[in-house]
């Protein structure tokens, strides 16, 4: 049985990844710098998840988990205004330790690099990136494609679910919870595309079990679309009162970049809350089977109740 490493394993599509992989009976090494988070999340994943505190960028922390697996799960994220250079020093150490100890790379990226898009967007679809960030990820990709490293790079929508705190549906969630009028990035009435992470890390071990998947990229799509007002009324019925989400505009978003950087970063990727970027995720369905599809009122309600633990 293989046995696999996931970088970045506290972060949402981490924990769900490590879940995803101890729960088909893989040995897996947890790596991540957060300490106390790992001892937390270990009761969660059980005794095939063996823990480790790290950095990726210490050669020695690396070096010693990947030469230990037979998959590497990059899931690292960081804050916007680290990106550059910190993506790319990460990519760097994990491409250098994948390739002295021939072990393939399975990396998480995200929709940024396709720019704006009229219409669903294929593996195959042009890619013209007009923001920083974008052609940031567009620079990562071909790094691990010119790589002599095998590789699946997955392109995923926004995430929601267990444990994904750094995403625009926790903080509406978390508002939900307290109050009747939750804040949400964007037109309240637009329809956008997000993915459970327990669906993507089921269709993303699935491929990286697959010898005939590498050295491709992979849409991984959700359920479809569904708007805020939709997600409002989801959380309505679930927590027996009326909800309602407020639009978070790009001038507010501005305006509180005065202050943060995380905020100041996020303005420029206003675009995808006007125009959103919808995968088409056939390619998959074609070649591997149904993609995992929860329901927007099932995941939705299970993300509730587990914050609502909190």
């Amino acid at each position: 049985m293989k046995k696999a490493l996931v970088l970045g394993a506290t972060g949402g599509m981490g924990f769900a990844l490590v879940e995803e992989l101890v729960s088909r009976g893989i040995e897996t090494i947890a790596l991540a710098r957060s300490s106390d988070k790992l001892a937390l999340f270990k009761h969660d994943w059980g005794s095939l998840a063996k823990i480790k505190v790290g950095d990726v960028l210490n050669e020695q922390h690396l070096g010693e988990a990947v030469k230990q697996v037979d998959l590497v799960f990059h899931s690292i994220n960081i804050p916007y205004e680290k990106w550059n250079p910190g993506l790319f020093q990460i990519l760097e150490a994990v491409l250098t330790q994948c390739s002295k100890h021939k072990k393939p790379l399975i990396y998480v990226d995200n929709i940024y690099s396709y720019g704006r898009q009229s219409s669903p967007v294929t593996e195959q679809t042009s890619r013209h990136p007009h923001t920083k960030k974008g052609n940031i990820r567009l620079q990562l990709q071909s790094k691990i494609q010119t790589s002599k490293v095998p590789y699946i790079i997955a392109y995923f929508p926004d995430f929601y679910g267990p444990k994904a705190e750094s995403t625009i549906l926790h903080y509406t969630f978390k508002q939900m919870l307290k109050k009747q009028s939750a804040g949400f990035v964007g037109d309240t009435t637009l329809q956008r595309e997000f993915i459970y992470t327990k669906d993507g890390a089921k269709a993303l071990v699935e491929l990286a079990l697959r010898d005939d998947s590498y050295n491709q990229d992979w849409n991984i799509s959700g359920v479809g679309t569904i708007s805020g007002e939709e997600i409002a009324k989801i959380a309505s019925h679930f927590l027996d009162k009326p909800v309602k989400v407020k639009m978070i505009g790009r001038r507010m978003i501005a305006a509180l970049g005065l202050l943060n950087p995380s905020m100041r970063e996020v303005t420029e990727m206003m675009y995808l809350n006007e125009s959103p970027v919808i995968l088409d995720g056939s390619k998959y369905e074609t070649l591997i089977g149904p993609l995992p599809k929860t329901p927007y009122q099932v995941g939705i309600v299970e993300n509730l109740k587990e914050l609502a633990k909190k």
